[in-house]
């Protein structure tokens, strides 16, 4: 803003900044001693460098003031003042204090003015108009420094989140690296080291979400809720997942459930930070078996489902064991091996009584009597074999999985 000369005292801007600039010294003391006098976060008696800084600071914006009362057209240059902002974000302020300094600044140098107002021969107009020029300058600077102050916390974020990303990477490398690695980056990412993390597995289409009586994952609007800090995310990787430190701690599971609604996903076993990838191979290997329609859709847990993971771990394997344990079943009509497989199954996993077996399956206790006296022409003194019953049921749970599948396809 132009200064307006008085034409009654034939003072100038030139003349005006002239003896302005001569007291320069004694208002920068002054306004350094109101900030540290009034905010605690610039008052350090005992740092001569962060003095000198300040100092530096206020001197440079009183000088870039009365440079623009001498030449208000000439380009001004914010940078220092970017910089600033830039120091209190590195400070891990937020820019409150830096403003309320700005604000006693440009209170003292007003007081000033109107205290040498009259020797300097200024016009009550005049004086209006360096007020209004020390606001404006005023906005001007605390824009520059908020500028400073954004980008600097927007590239420390952006570095803190690769560093999270990098870290993610080695917890889920294989073979893992070395403790010492993972717990320096983990310093640099401002990540605790948790004694036990889960994996979690999400489908790898961004928008596809469980909807409930559909066959499979559809493509509807979805946005990841907020997650804790703590969690990693890797949401941008091929296939997207999660790391969750302590999942048995307090809330976690809460907080899981509420941030995987209606997301397609496996939550892998919870495990110690070294064997990370171990849960998330698990969490694929469950997604990838909720996808077929081996387990359920939407999110689910490995925990809830260890036998059908491990029974499906080796598949061939297990259609082999099934050739054999399940042959005597093989001259039956198909609606007949499924009465009797189920039959069995049942008798297997829930004991050896008629009544207990036909509350589990809905039937009359005398017509599982029936079926279990076919089983026994059928397999004879097998039954009675306690490796032989344990095979048989890891194949029937196979088979009862895979027929399970079928019907939700």
């Amino acid at each position: 803003m132009a200064i307006k000369s008085d034409s009654s005292q034939s003072r100038t801007p030139a003349d005006i900044v002239k003896t302005l600039r001569s007291g320069i010294g004694r208002v920068s003391e002054e306004v350094i001693e109101e900030i540290q006098a009034r905010i605690p976060e610039y008052a350090r008696p005992e740092d001569e460098l962060y003095i000198k800084v300040v100092r530096m600071a206020v001197e440079q914006a009183i000088e870039g003031f009365l440079d623009r009362i001498e030449h208000p057209g000439a380009p001004w240059d914010p940078e220092p003042f970017r910089m600033i902002g830039k120091g209190e974000a590195a400070e891990g302020r937020n820019l409150e204090p830096l403003q309320t300094a700005m604000r006693l600044g440009a209170r003292v140098g007003w007081r000033r003015l109107t205290d040498i107002a009259e020797p300097l021969g200024l016009s009550p107009q005049s004086l209006y108009d360096l007020g209004e020029a020390i606001f404006v300058y005023l906005d001007q600077l605390a824009d520059a420094a908020a500028e400073g102050f954004e980008e600097a916390r927007a590239h420390a974020a952006g570095e803190t989140e690769r560093r999270r990303n990098r870290l993610l990477d080695l917890l889920l490398s294989q073979p893992p690296a070395g403790p010492e690695a993972i717990a320096d980056l983990a310093k640099a990412a401002g990540w605790r080291l948790p004694r036990t993390v889960a994996c979690v597995a999400l489908d790898d289409q961004p928008g596809a979400c469980a909807v409930p009586g559909q066959p499979g994952p559809h493509r509807v609007p979805y946005r990841m809720p907020p997650l804790p800090p703590d969690v990693l995310a890797g949401l941008e990787r091929p296939a997207p997942c999660l790391l969750v430190p302590d999942p048995s701690g307090p809330g976690q599971a809460q907080m899981l459930e509420q941030a995987l609604r209606g997301r397609w996903g496996a939550i892998g076993p919870a495990v110690p930070l070294a064997a990370a990838a171990t849960s998330l191979r698990w969490a694929r290997e469950a997604l990838e078996l909720s996808r077929r329609g081996v387990l359920p859709r939407g999110l689910l847990r490995c925990d809830d489902h260890m036998a059908t993971l491990v029974v499906f771990k080796d598949e061939e394997l297990v259609s082999a064991l099934a050739e054999v344990r399940l042959a005597p079943l093989g001259h039956l009509r198909p609606t007949q091996q499924d009465r009797l497989a189920e039959t069995l199954l049942a008798w297997l996993r829930h004991g050896r009584g008629a009544g207990e077996v036909a509350a589990r399956l809905h039937v009359h206790p005398q017509t599982v009597r029936y079926r279990l006296r076919q089983l026994e022409e059928l397999y004879g003194d097998q039954l009675a074999d306690p490796d032989i019953r344990f095979e048989l049921e890891i194949a029937l749970r196979a088979r009862q999985a895979v027929i399970g599948a079928g019907r939700r396809s």
